[in-house]
């Protein structure tokens, strides 16, 4: 409350002076949570780097944001050309528009790049001399792996904002101020009406990163033909992004079966309507669990980078609800179980009414963990960088 309140005296103190944000989302996640943060600042000048959300919402980005969406260590360093080239790029628009605060969110290797390169400069650190600050949304997890990192990033960011009061903590001890703002897809989809019980849509929902689709893709169309094969009466929805539509397209197109491909700001309407979804581990396993669609987690990783999460590692999980809720809810087939054996025999699973329905009330049990019951987290962002100020 005390935020809101001061952001509006702050509202009427910026009147004389425009307010300007550099702004990087690298990923569709981080793109629609900048747009959501976009729109609860009018008046302010945004430049930077977005997608598609951010540019409706009046960013001219900088560059695709397809050229950042990258993970796993074998592929990071497979573009790491374009992204050293990309982080110059960036660092020198920063220099030349002289915004108040650089705010980043998510894509870590590529926001930690820039932000290190404008501190080590010298025109980065006029700039920071003159009042600039690095903020950064979305905290790593460092209770699951790699815990060094919550030390680098207090010395990379002035601010955090993470999703959750338990990551706190783990931030604060190294001095760097963080805010816990709740999950950022939660505000409208925890307890959005689920009406997927007919039985007929099965969504398929390969991710936004290219490398991650190109190894979901093929298995998905052999799961596609399997189902079609032993039952056509279920129809195969996949929502696509600007960054992977074309090869998902050209994919799909190869099939003797039909298949609906809907843009990605209509995918909640899609899985509010969706009997099971097959899907990519990542963000969209959290919207599936918060509007409580019985799923099916896949994911597929170059070997070397499979190797090297194990070694890490610290929690039993990778779908952030089963870590909230430290068991399995939704079955994740990560690396080699990322089979179509293993995909079909979890459907037959599902495809029982029990099952399913006792999925869904574990999913329930989450609804309370993801939401800040202060207000939405796009809002709660917005008004503490206007405060800030």
């Amino acid at each position: 409350m005390k935020i809101v309140q001061s952001a509006e005296l702050a509202h009427r103190k910026m009147q004389n002076k425009k307010l300007k944000i550099f702004i990087i989302a690298g990923e569709v996640s981080g793109d629609v949570l900048g747009a959501k943060i976009m729109h609860e600042m009018p008046g302010v000048e945004f430049v930077g780097i977005g997608g598609e959300n951010m540019n409706r919402a009046g960013l001219k980005s900088l560059f695709p944001i397809s050229d950042l969406a990258v993970m796993g260590a074998i592929e990071v360093l497979a573009h790491a050309r374009t992204l050293t080239r990309r982080i110059r790029e960036t660092v020198d628009t920063v220099i030349k528009e002289k915004p108040d605060f650089v705010l980043t969110i998510d894509s870590p290797g590529f926001a930690q790049g820039v932000v290190g390169h404008l501190r080590r400069s010298r025109a980065g650190r006029e700039l920071i001399a003159n009042g600039l600050r690095f903020y950064h949304v979305v905290a790593p997890q460092v209770w699951a792996w790699r815990p060094g990192r919550a030390k680098k990033y207090a010395s990379t960011f002035d601010k955090l904002y993470a999703f959750f009061d338990f990551e706190s903590p783990y931030f604060t001890k190294y001095g760097l101020p963080t805010v816990a703002v709740g999950h950022p897809v939660s505000d409208g989809l925890v307890g959005k009406k689920y009406t997927g019980d007919d039985g007929k849509i099965i969504a398929f929902i390969p991710g936004s990163r290219m490398s991650e689709v190109r190894r979901l893709m093929p298995i998905f169309v052999e799961v596609m033909q399997r189902i079609h094969a032993q039952d056509p009466k279920y129809e195969f929805v996949i929502p696509i992004v600007e960054t992977t539509r074309e090869y998902v397209s050209n994919m799909v197109k190869k099939l003797d079966i039909p298949v609906k491909l809907v843009g990605g700001d209509k995918r909640y309407d899609l899985y509010s309507k969706t009997f099971i979804a097959i899907a990519a581990s990542g963000t969209v396993s959290a919207e599936l669990a918060m509007i409580h669609v019985p799923a099916i987690i896949v994911y597929k990783m170059n070997p070397i980078t499979v190797w090297l999460a194990r070694q890490f590692i610290r929690v039993r999980w990778a779908s952030l609800v089963n870590i909230l809720l430290n068991r399995g809810v939704y079955p994740e087939l990560l690396g080699a179980r990322a089979t179509v054996e293993n995909i079909m025999t979890e459907f037959s699973k599902l495809i029982n009414d029990k099952v399913r329905k006792k999925m869904m009330r574990e999913l329930a049990a989450a609804d309370n963990l993801w939401q800040n019951p202060h207000g939405n987290p796009a809002k709660i962002i917005a008004d503490d960088l206007i405060v800030s100020k």
